[in-house]
Order: C-alpha cells, then structure tokens, then sequence
C-alpha cells in the first residue's frame, strides 16, 4: 500500500503525468454526472421493478453501468454493447481472414478495428435499447403517445452509450489507463456503499433476531467481520494469482559477428496464469442469464412448466453445475484464440534461441501448449471459485449483491494493477530520459 502511494506522489510530481490522471479524473467525474440524468418517457420505479425481474444479467448489467440501469439515467446500458461488439469482433478475426489481416497492420489496422468496434458498438446499442423500450414498455408515460415515448426513450439510451464510448475514448487518446475498462471501474466503485450498507442492514437484522440486546451486537459485529474479512482474503488471492506467472526458460546460442560475440543469455518466456482476466466469466454469465432474460421479457405472464424451468433456472442447482463447467470451457476457449504457441516457437527459433530440453520446431510448440493447457485448468479453477465461492454465501446467508463480489473483485484489481503499472512504466520513461539528458 505504501509503494502505491509513493507511486502516486511521483507520479503527480511530474507535469505531463499530472496533466493525464487530472484529465482521467474530470472524464470519470463526468461519467458520475451523466448517470444522474434521468432518461425522459419512463416511470421510474416501474422502470426498476420490471428490469430487477431480469435476474442476475441485469444486475451485472447495473454495477456495470455504475447504478444508471436501476435509476433508469441516460447510462443505463453503460458500456455494455461496446464490450459485447468488441467481444464479437474478436471471435470473427478468428474466423475472418480480413480482419485478421487488419488486426496485423500495426497502427493503421488498429485505428481500423477500433472503427469497426465503434460503429458495431452504435448497432448493437440500438438493438439492445429497442429491446429494453419493448420488455419495459408498461413503464413508459401516458402523457405521450406510445411511438413518441419509444422513439424518445431509445435514442436517449443509444445516445448515452455513444456518449461513455466517446468519454472511454478520450482517455485512451489523452488520459492514462484503459478508458473503458476504468469507466467499470469507476461504475463498481460506486456501488460499493450501497454494498457495505446491505451488509451492514443484515447484521442488524442478525441482531434483531436475538433477544438479548448484548448477545445481539455482538453476533451482528461478527457477521459484519467475518465478511469482511472474507472480503480482504479474496482480493490478496486474486492480486496474489493475477500477477503470478509460470516462466519458460530459454537460453540462446552464441553468435560471432567479426570480433563480437552476441547471445548466450538465458531468457524466460512469461505466461500468466490469469492470461483469460475476467472474459470468461462474463461470457459465461451473459450466456446463462440470456434465456432466462428473453423468457423474463417476452414470457413472464406464461404457466407452461417448460418457460417456469427456464425462468427459475438462476436459482436451480444446475445453473451452477452449468456456471462452473461454462467458465472452465470458455477459459480455454478463450486462451485458443488469443495464444498462438506457433508463433512464440517460430520466434525463439528465428532468434536463435530454444528451450532446454526441447527440440525446435513442433516439440516445442507442443510443450508451450501443453505448459499453457495446465494454466488453463489453474485458471479456469481460480475462476470459478473466485465467483462461486461469493455467490453461494449470498446464497446461504442472504447477503444481496455478494454474488457479484467475485466478478467485481476481479475486474477491480485487474484494471487497478494495469493502471499502476502502466504510471509505474511512465515514471521509469521519465527518469531515464532524465538521466540521459
């Protein structure tokens, strides 16, 4: 803790650096503002009683959007269709040679894809919000005509989310950090009083319970500790995981050039063992809320045994069979199509290098993969308890929102380390350039 603010008194000690985190503060103050306008056409509390229906999706869908869902705000998607546009983008460059092609263009391709992703984000915004107008339509005002009130509450939603993808872009271009991912940041932030105050309402209500007053307090004391506690334990876990790495040797040969000698180091081939982050478990989440979303909002007045099955699938424990064995499967999934062992091989062997042991070539791809493989499964493990673990205690205690604690606590400490280490990388910039000046 210390070192992180020695990192910050550095980092506001120099002008340019300054300059970047206060511009990163006044756009996520900006975002905190915007999702205090209320979208016009809509009835508020009913608004938030029909998407509360949507079950566990909809609640992420709300600590993503920093609270704007449940508020029925401008922000109430947040950024949601921009992450499930970039999501989408990046499973068809698989699939896609074109694009993979782009992606490898360097800056050229870059600025293209992020094109692609922004105008994919603007379509799937539209969808999303013409969906929302429809499952809620009971909530829209009678003062207007129905058209009206639904051309007005869907531009209003498509509107703010091409507003927060412009505020994330912004500080890419001219803050610090990754701009979508700290604007969740930001939005999970928030939420967090409203989460202390809902574990401080059920110690109170431990204590009401009991009949002595001092035996009272001092069970709602213990709840209170104990989960907190509990609380602390997950994030040293997850930091303690999300910066653990398995490393590779690799030694290379000697090469003499004329009178000098190059290579010969030993060298390591990092690979983290929390490679996948947290897009498995969304993946994962969003794939088994979404039947149970659709029926929500097209089917809730139905009686069959087949729509109620799927409509109480959330609290069945098959759903969390099901979570469990989605996130292992969508972690390697995942890894397939962002870690090419090919190419890493290829690379060492052009470079004069291989891995002791190993023969070059496909011996070595093969033992890569099989090295990455093993993380998987040590990933996709961390994973699932990280989020499970917190969900069945809501499950068995009652506590509102500790399901989501698991997600939460892995994209807060993930975008966290990315942004120390990202003002820590600028601070060495600066000091080197200093000493060469």
């Amino acid at each position: 803790m210390r070192g992180l603010f020695d990192t910050l008194i550095k980092a506001f000690r120099l002008p340019d650096l300054r300059k970047k985190i206060l511009y990163t503060l006044m756009i996520l103050a900006l975002y905190q503002i915007g999702g205090l306008i209320p979208v016009p056409g809509l009835d508020r509390e009913t608004f938030t009683e029909l998407v509360k229906g949507w079950g566990q999706l909809g609640s992420m869908m709300d600590i993503i959007s920093g609270g704007g869902l449940y508020a029925a705000t401008i922000f109430a998607m947040g950024i949601s269709p921009y992450i499930n546009a970039s999501i989408i983008i990046q499973l068809l460059t698989v699939v896609i040679p074109a694009l993979e092609n782009l992606a490898k263009e360097g800056e050229a391709g870059r600025k293209k894809m992020t094109k692609i992703n922004r105008y994919g984000a603007i379509g799937l915004a539209l969808l999303q919000a013409s969906l929302f107008c429809y499952s809620t339509r009971s909530a829209m005002i009678t003062s207007i005509p129905k058209w009206l009130c639904a051309i007005l509450v869907i531009i209003s939603f498509t509107a703010g989310t091409c507003f927060v993808i412009w505020l994330g872009e912004r500080i890419n271009e001219k803050g610090i950090g990754n701009g979508i991912s700290l604007l969740i940041f930001s939005g999970i932030v928030t939420r967090l009083p409203n989460m202390a105050m809902n574990l401080m309402n059920k110690s109170t209500e431990v204590n009401g319970r009991i009949g002595n007053p001092v035996l009272g307090t001092l069970a709602a004391i213990a709840v209170f500790v104990v989960v907190a506690v509990a609380a602390i334990g997950i994030i040293v876990f997850v930091v303690y995981v999300q910066n653990a790495e398995r490393r590779i040797p690799v030694q290379y040969s000697k090469k003499t050039v004329g009178r000098k000698v190059y290579g010969g180091q030993n060298s390591y081939i990092p690979l983290k063992v929390n490679q996948s982050g947290v897009m498995p478990v969304i993946f994962a989440m969003s794939l088994l809320a979404m039947p149970s979303m659709i029926i929500t909002m097209f089917f809730s007045a139905s009686t069959n045994p087949v729509v109620k099955w799927f409509r109480d699938f959330n609290t069945s424990p098959y759903y969390y069979i099901s979570y469990f064995i989605l996130i292992i499967l969508f972690t390697f999934f995942y890894s397939l199509i962002q870690f090419n062992p090919i190419e890493i091989s290829n690379s060492i062997q052009k470079n004069g290098g291989f891995i002791p042991g190993q023969r070059p070539g496909k011996p070595t791809t093969n033992y890569i993969l099989k090295v990455a493989n093993n993380l998987n499964w040590a990933d996709g493990l961390f994973l699932s308890a990280v989020c499970l673990v917190p969900t069945l205690i809501s499950l068995f205690t009652g506590l509102e929102n500790v399901w989501f604690a698991g997600t939460s606590v892995l994209i807060l400490t993930g975008v966290a380390n990315d942004l120390v280490v990202q003002i820590e990388s600028q601070l060495v910039t600066k000091n080197y350039r200093g000493f060469l000046d």
